[in-house]
């Protein structure tokens, strides 16, 4: 079966055609289709995910796949969420996980209080107007070094640290951050629903 993912992110779609892998599914990103991404003018996780799914099955006409994930920051009161993506633009940067890191460290400076949480919502869609959405939630606990560690990943697992591992998502081989990583959580628990739903 083909799927449309949601997104035009090439790590994103690595990591989650690796993790999908033994449905035997073809994900294809929306991009390479000639669809553009969808507006994400909700607060959570969830209707983002969902708003995405939607606009990638609609244009498409294949079942779709949406991730919506981000960095909730105790310190910030879970922010920047939604915004993750954006968050280096938000404090005048230009956007890139780079930046990103940047303006996260810089905005951390001082803060003992470093915990965080990286957050992925998965949603899948048998059709644009299917009325019973897959949906997967995957969380994992952590905190932010005070420096980037690691060459892998992207986003922000240069400084996500995760005590029960010992290392950052970064420093992790593929195989390893997959198994633990908030899209892998997230990934396990859709396989199965899919298994239990569409299979």
């Amino acid at each position: 079966m083909k799927i449309v993912l949601a997104s035009s992110n090439p790590g994103k779609l690595a990591e989650l055609q690796a993790m999908l892998a033994p449905l035997g599914f073809d994900l294809v990103r929306q991009s390479d289709l000639g669809i553009g991404e969808a507006a994400e003018p909700f607060r959570t996780f969830i209707e983002n995910a969902l708003a995405k799914a939607r606009h990638a099955a609609q244009a498409s006409g294949l079942p779709a796949l949406a991730d919506d994930a981000g960095l909730c920051v105790d310190a910030f009161g879970g922010q920047p969420g939604v915004d993750t993506a954006h968050y280096a633009s938000r404090l005048g940067y230009a956007k890139s996980d780079a930046n990103n890191v940047r303006a996260l460290l810089q905005q951390m400076q001082g803060l003992a209080n470093r915990r965080a949480a990286m957050v992925s919502t998965l949603i899948a869609l048998r059709s644009a107007d299917d009325p019973e959405p897959l949906v997967a939630v995957g969380r994992v606990e952590g905190e932010i070094t005070q420096a980037p560690r690691g060459g892998s990943g992207f986003g922000f697992d240069p400084v996500m640290f995760i005590p029960e591992l010992g290392k950052t998502f970064a420093e992790l081989p593929p195989e390893v951050k997959n198994a633990h990583s908030h899209r892998g959580r997230a990934a396990k628990a859709m396989v199965d629903l899919m298994r239990q739903r569409w299979l």
